[in-house]
């Protein structure tokens, strides 16, 4: 004596998103009341339910119950054909424990699900897209891009040009939008296109009519819904008592379409235009109208210092053996001194609005002068560079120039006799220029000096780290001589 059980239908078929079922006989052979639990097992039962679960029989009687199949339409629902057992285990002898099989085909479907990043681009001549796809089917695919625009204005490039995806997979295609012409001129032009996401045509699955085709087989459903190859005239066939399977229509093939545009800028704006026209203007205007009048202006100014030059002599000339003028040093209160000669020394020269004294430079004496000074310091040291006023001269100092050229790092410090100029950090420059209106005078035998304190020599032009810190100090002014006493 034992359990038997039979399913009603050898095979199955089913689509993701719809229903099917089938039934289940349990017969109870056993000479007692026994209670079965029954429990899917293998790669259905995620999604398949017995109603009822559980069923009580007494001796030599049997129970149907329905068997539900139900799978998502997600990836989760791989399409292909597995096993599906039910478990019927008695309560009280276990030992007689009987899984009855039979094979569940989960028809494929595909979908996809698709985004275009940035929807809008600005360029000259290109732009450049993402377009993310995923794959929401349960069977793999490859997918490809197909952008379209209504004129000619764009030619575009996928890369790659096709991705293959399994079911739940994500990837990512890049889309190139280029122009075929510049625009150089004008207003902005925007050329909007639109790109269909989908797969290949030999794995879209599709018939003639442009609809998904559903696998045909033993278990397929028919108009009635059932699913065991039944004649659909009068439902009578092998297997008929065994139950029923049904399904949904699968539905057509949806292909995501992107919207995108490529706003191509001109080469000069319009702006640019009116700019360019309005600096010709004030160019033909300068050159019609202001450059004569300024050469007019230019040569009467020139003519009227020549004219102011060539009188000032002939009014010299006008007053022989007279009375001196001012303008001559004539001495008018003084008829020993006729001709108005001055006495040697006896008067104070110009000096240019700088009064002359004791160690003070001499006017009309000075020439322009420059030195040197070179310093070069170990890492860790100071070092001083000088310039020593020569004697009976006067240094008037107008410009210092400092080069650090290795960019050194550390410490300078500049004075002038007992003056301090100027104290900086080495790495805060690389060429360091000062400039006075009143010169800084540097009396005989007085110097100018640089003291330089070396924390890290730099990196010359050579790429090789120098060995001691090096710095120049080039200064410039005037060179005179030292008024002497009479």
């Amino acid at each position: 004596m034992s359990t038997s059980a039979e399913l009603g239908l050898p095979a199955l078929t089913v689509a993701p998103g719809g229903v099917a079922t089938t039934t289940l006989t349990v017969r109870n052979d056993l000479d007692i009341v026994e209670a079965y639990a029954l429990e899917v097992v293998g790669d259905c039962a995620a999604w398949t339910t017995v109603e009822p679960a559980r069923v009580s029989l007494y001796p030599g009687t049997s129970e149907t119950v329905t068997v539900r199949l139900a799978p998502p339409r997600s990836p989760a629902a791989r399409a292909g054909e597995f096993p599906l057992g039910i478990r019927i285990l008695p309560t009280e002898r276990p030992e007689l424990v009987t899984v009855p099989e039979t094979t569940v085909t989960v028809t494929p479907f595909h979908e996809l699900q698709a985004a275009l990043a940035p929807r809008r681009r600005r360029g000259w001549l290109r732009g450049r897209y993402r377009t993310s796809v995923r794959n929401l089917g349960n069977t793999p695919g490859t997918v490809v891009l197909t952008p379209g625009q209504a004129g000619e204005e764009l030619r575009f490039r996928a890369t790659p040009e096709r991705l293959r995806l399994e079911p739940g997979e994500s990837g990512e295609l890049r889309l190139q939008a280029r122009a075929r012409k510049l625009i150089w001129f004008g207003k902005p032009a925007a050329w909007p296109f639109e790109v269909t996401v989908g797969p290949e045509p030999a794995a879209t699955g599709k018939g003639t009519n442009g609809e998904a085709s559903a696998p045909t087989g033993t278990g397929a459903p028919d108009a009635k819904g059932a699913g065991d190859g039944r004649d659909a005239k009068d439902g009578k066939g092998p297997g008929s008592t065994g139950g029923s399977a049904s399904t949904e229509v699968p539905t057509p093939l949806q292909r995501p379409v992107l919207d995108g545009e490529f706003i191509q800028l001109p080469i000069f704006p319009k702006w640019l235009l009116a700019l360019l026209a309005a600096l010709l203007a004030l160019l033909l205007a300068w050159f019609a109208l202001v450059r004569p009048a300024v050469r007019s202006s230019a040569k009467q100014a020139a003519e009227q210092a020549v004219a102011q030059q060539s009188a000032t002599p002939a009014a010299s000339a006008a007053a022989p053996g007279g009375a001196p003028s001012a303008a001559s040093g004539g001495n008018p209160g003084n008829p020993g001194n006729p001709g108005g000669q001055g006495k040697p020394g006896g008067g104070q020269p110009s000096t240019g609005g700088r009064a002359v004294g004791p160690g003070l430079a001499e006017p009309g004496t000075g020439r322009q002068s420059s030195a040197t000074i070179d310093v070069q310091t170990a890492s860790g040291a100071s070092s001083t560079g000088n310039y020593q006023v020569p004697h009976g001269k006067v240094f008037d100092i107008t410009d210092i120039v400092v080069a650090n050229f290795q960019g050194d790092q550390g410490l300078l410090t500049i004075t002038a006799g007992k003056q301090t100029i100027t104290t900086i950090a080495l790495e805060t420059f690389r060429n360091q220029d000062y400039h006075w209106v009143t010169p800084i005078q540097v009396p005989e035998d007085q110097a100018v000096t640089a003291t330089v304190t070396c924390e890290s020599p730099g990196t010359p032009a050579s790429g090789k780290q120098a060995e001691a810190c090096h710095e120049l100090l080039n200064i410039s002014g005037a060179l005179s001589d030292i008024k002497q006493g009479n």
